[in-house]
């Protein structure tokens, strides 16, 4: 039985990085379409359809936060966000385009490649979901299909990327209870050698702006809580 490997969109304005990330994705099975600015990444995406894209925010014809933009229009799409610049608000603002993950440079080949299939993997986790009994979820003013991975807060429709939906599904399936962080990163990235926790925080202070501080509590040292709001 053959496999189809998975396509990847490369885009990345420095040529070195972008032939280095080609490569390494090719050594790993991966095929690969690469671009080099905004517009040529938009146009990538449109005629090669990727599974997922590794997308650099600094780039040439517009940024990587309007390429974000652009693409998440057509359909959900998992996006690692590539930055020069270790700032929360533009990291911040690069999840509540549609990225799902971030990596800062310098960055190890590895870790990228890690990443990429941590993201693809929740994605096939997702598809398979099909257990009618629990795919909808109701608590404090959130509904969570899981299904059709939409949301609503006080019956307003909100967008989440792939990993915030996640992420809230996997609190709201236990309200109250202080989820340890090492075990939401194992879960939503697989891995359990601290690799994801800075993500996870930035994920957790992206999806407050969605739904409501007040919605997640932080235990310090410990994890998170989805809660009712009725202490705010």
């Amino acid at each position: 039985m053959t496999t189809t490997a998975h396509r990847v969109l490369v885009v990345e304005d420095d040529p070195t990085i972008n032939q280095a990330l080609a490569d390494r994705f090719v050594a790993e099975g991966f095929e690969v379409v690469r671009a080099h600015d905004g517009p040529g990444a938009v146009a990538a995406h449109a005629a090669h359809d990727p599974h997922v894209v590794v997308l650099d925010l600094m780039l040439p014809g517009f940024d990587g936060l309007e390429v974000c933009r652009r693409i998440q229009a057509d359909r959900p799409v998992p996006v690692l966000m590539l930055t020069a610049r270790d700032d929360e608000s533009d990291i911040l603002v690069g999840l509540g385009v549609g990225a799902d993950d971030y990596l800062t440079k310098p960055f190890r080949m590895r870790e990228v490649v890690a990443r990429v299939r941590a993201l693809l993997r929740r994605v096939e986790r997702a598809a398979e979901l099909g257990r009618p009994d629990e795919t909808i979820t109701h608590h404090a003013g959130l509904t969570l299909d899981e299904r059709t991975r939409r949301s609503t807060v006080d019956g307003h429709a909100v967008h989440l990327t792939p990993t915030e939906f996640d992420l809230l599904a996997l609190l709201a399936r236990e309200p109250g209870a202080v989820l340890r962080r090492e075990r939401i990163v194992a879960d939503l990235w697989g891995w359990d050698d601290g690799l994801g926790r800075g993500s996870l925080d930035s994920h957790v202070k992206a999806l407050r702006a969605k739904v409501g501080a007040h919605r997640i509590r932080t235990v310090h040292g410990v994890g998170y809580a989805l809660d009712d709001g009725a202490g705010r």
